[in-house]
């Protein structure tokens, strides 16, 4: 039986989700670094998390739908 099929705009939301946490896992060096530059004011920390969401357009909507498929799939199962 297949898996329920979600809405476009839940798609999109747990895509960002899912992209915003691998992100801020892999550049968690670098994020801190930024974070802790002398310059870095607590307004732009939302103009970092724009900036990483703005990651999410490189993924077509089918690519975006498939991630959060497998992501959402139990460990070994295919």
């Amino acid at each position: 039986m297949a898996p329920p099929q979600k809405p476009d705009q839940e798609v999109t939301a747990a895509f960002t989700a899912y992209y915003l946490q691998r992100a801020t896992t892999e550049f968690a060096e670098d994020l801190d670094k930024v974070r802790a530059a002398d310059d870095f004011k607590n307004d732009a920390l939302q103009i970092l998390v724009s900036a990483l969401q703005q990651g999410t357009a490189m993924f077509t909507p089918e690519e975006q739908k498939r991630i959060v498929t497998s992501a959402a799939r139990p460990a070994g199962k295919p």
